[in-house]
């Protein structure tokens, strides 16, 4: 039997380590995951082509199979997206878990938006994306000062995810306090 083989892929901003990834991690490896948590370049100016170069640079073509799970942090999961609708076509892998994912984001200063702009408006080809994967979990909270929850509907709709609506998890920073994310486990 292969190792499942999980990728960690934080957001705008954020580490490889902190919060609910280092909870992750070790619970991962307990159950004899191999877990591989990047740290992505330029983290407070993130770029699509940078952040997708990286994972490309990052995990061999024949690493991925469908053993492979990513999980992605609010630009991670974006991240995640782009990477997988760029894979080789016969690629398929076993599922992502997205936590606060977007395609718009709310609240952002003028600085922000000219960062997030290209993220919001560059089109992602969602049958390519789906051509890898078909199994998506994408988890929210009804609280989260940069994700509107209609942003849910939007990964139910245009990958077929399954939805979980935690309550006053905000963005699920350290700064909210979230240490840990079961459902993520549940869903591996």
């Amino acid at each position: 039997m292969k190792m499942k083989k999980i990728y960690l892929i934080h957001g705008w901003g954020g580490s490889s380590e902190g919060g609910w990834f280092d909870w992750l991690k070790s619970e991962l490896e307990k159950k004899g995951f191999k877990v591989k948590a990047f740290d992505m370049p330029d983290t407070e100016n993130p770029k699509i082509e940078n952040w997708v170069g990286f994972l490309k640079e990052n995990i061999s073509p024949e690493e991925i199979d469908e053993e492979t799970y990513f999980i992605g942090h609010s630009i991670g999961c974006q991240t995640i997206m782009r990477f997988l609708e760029k894979l080789h076509k016969h690629k398929r892998i076993g599922g992502c878990v997205f936590v606060a994912g977007w395609f718009k984001l709310m609240n952002l200063g003028s600085e922000e938006l000219k960062i997030a702009h290209p993220w919001e408006n560059t089109l992602i080809d969602f049958e390519r994306v789906l051509d890898h994967c078909d199994n998506f979990l994408a988890i929210f909270s009804d609280n989260d000062p940069y994700v509107h929850l209609d942003e849910a509907e939007k990964f139910k709709d245009f990958l077929g995810a399954k939805i979980i609506i935690k309550k006053k998890q905000g963005h699920f920073t350290d700064e909210d306090n979230v240490g840990k994310i079961p459902e993520i486990l549940k869903f591996l």
